[in-house]
C-alpha cells in the first residue's frame, strides 16, 4: 500500500497553524522588497519592511490572475502597510490581503514568523 502526503496549505492570519515550515533565510528577504516561494501549491509573496516587520500574502494578484504580488511596491496609506500591484496598481493591506481600493476583494494573508535565522510559514 502506498501512502500519499497532502500537500501542506498555508495558514490564514489569525489562525492556529499545525506545524510551521522553512521557506528561506530572513536575509535573503530585502527590506522594502518582497520575494515569491512556493508552499505545498500555493504562491507565496512575502515582505519584510524596513521596520523588521514581516507579511506573507497570496503571490496571484487578483485582478490580473498573474503571479506578480511579489514583485508589488510596499508603501502605506495612512499608517497601514501596503503593497500594490505592478500590473494594475491596486493596493493591497499587508496585514490582512484586504484591498483598499475595491472591498469586495482581498488576498489570503498566511501566518508568518522568524525563528532563528529562518522565515517560516504556518501550514494547516
Amino acid at each position: 500500500m502506498t501512502t500519499v502526503h497532502a500537500s501542506p496549505v498555508p495558514a490564514g492570519v489569525g489562525e492556529e497553524p499545525a506545524a510551521w515550515v522553512d521557506v528561506c533565510d530572513l536575509d535573503r528577504l530585502l527590506p522594502g522588497r518582497g520575494a515569491a516561494a512556493l508552499v505545498g501549491d500555493v504562491a507565496v509573496a512575502l515582505f519584510r519592511l524596513a521596520d523588521g516587520s514581516l507579511y506573507a500574502l497570496g503571490n496571484i494578484d487578483p485582478f490580473s490572475g498573474a503571479g506578480v504580488m511579489s514583485r508589488g511596491i510596499t508603501g502605506d496609506r495612512a499608517g497601514e502597510p501596503t503593497v500594490a500591484s505592478p500590473v494594475l496598481k491596486q493596493v493591497f493591506a499587508l496585514r490582512d490581503g484586504r484591498c483598499l481600493d475595491d472591498p469586495t476583494v482581498s488576498l489570503p494573508a498566511f501566518a508568518v514568523r522568524v525563528v532563528g535565522d529562518s522565515v517560516q510559514i504556518g501550514i494547516r
